[in-house]
């Protein structure tokens, strides 16, 4: 009987240290440690060109809208300092965005080739996903993300909040950036829609489950490798089990089974 998809990318993670002999030869390495350098290096372009200004546009903003709800700030450097801690935090928002995305591009087909080859070695490639397509998706899936932290920012300091949203959005943009590179080499684009929608849940609940890693000091340096392999894992098993059921996804104008 052939594993449920859940249950794939969930072996994945309990046995993590047999996995990470099994998945990560050098090159694999070395392609999430390049994002996170060229993300370290997009960080400190970023401060050193524009942290003044954004900081200071900020800490403006801050003061009016303090204005505005009938407050002040009775000492301008608290504005500067909210400012300043805004603008590290965006930035850092930023710039690991934007490693975890090119990761998923980079890193995607090497996570395909090592999951096909452990679960899937007759899964047809219909090859309905393209690089440029998983690089418009990435950049799609960060602007959106972007945008939904700029009101969520300021409740990044409210107890309890602090902690929830940035899992929330965090598990959104995993599942966002890393399913399309997962389905690319095997599924129609058509098959690609209906996982998309059947399994938007359950991937929804793979990145509320990985978010956490992100927290941990050390793990969360592998944790999009693993987030990778997991979203690999049950995107492949969803398209198996989309295929096993013949549901009619139309390829060429004839039904598949």
């Amino acid at each position: 009987m052939r594993m449920p998809p859940y249950l794939i990318s969930m072996r994945v993670m309990d046995q993590g240290r047999t996995k990470f002999r099994l998945w990560l030869p050098l090159f694999l390495l070395w392609l999430v440690l390049l994002p996170l350098l060229g993300a370290v290096l997009l960080w400190t372009v970023l401060a050193v060109t524009f942290w003044g200004e954004i900081s200071g546009a900020l800490a403006a903003l801050l003061t009016r809208a303090a204005a505005a709800l009938g407050g002040e700030w009775h000492a301008p450097a608290l504005a500067t300092i909210a400012g300043n801690v805004f603008t590290f935090v965006a930035l850092t928002l930023l710039a690991g965005a934007a490693a975890v995305a090119a990761l998923a591009v980079l890193a995607g087909p090497v996570f395909v080739r090592a999951v096909e080859a452990r679960y899937f070695p007759g899964l047809e490639r219909r090859r309905g996903g393209t690089l440029a397509g998983g690089i418009v998706n990435a950049c799609i899936a960060v602007a959106l993300w972007l945008v939904a932290w700029v009101p969520v920012l300021p409740l990044r300091f409210v107890p309890g909040l602090a902690l929830v949203l940035p899992l929330v959005l965090g598990a959104w943009l995993n599942q966002r950036l890393f399913r399309y590179d997962a389905l690319a080499e095997h599924a129609s684009a058509d098959e690609r829609r209906t996982i998309f929608r059947a399994a938007r849940l359950r991937l929804f609940g793979l990145g509320v489950l990985l978010a956490p890693l992100a927290l941990v000091p050390v793990v969360n340096l592998m944790a999009p490798l693993y987030a990778g392999l997991a979203f690999t894992c049950l995107c492949m098993g969803e398209l198996a089990a989309l295929r096993t059921r013949g549901t009619g996804v139309m390829r060429n104008g004839e039904a598949t089974s």
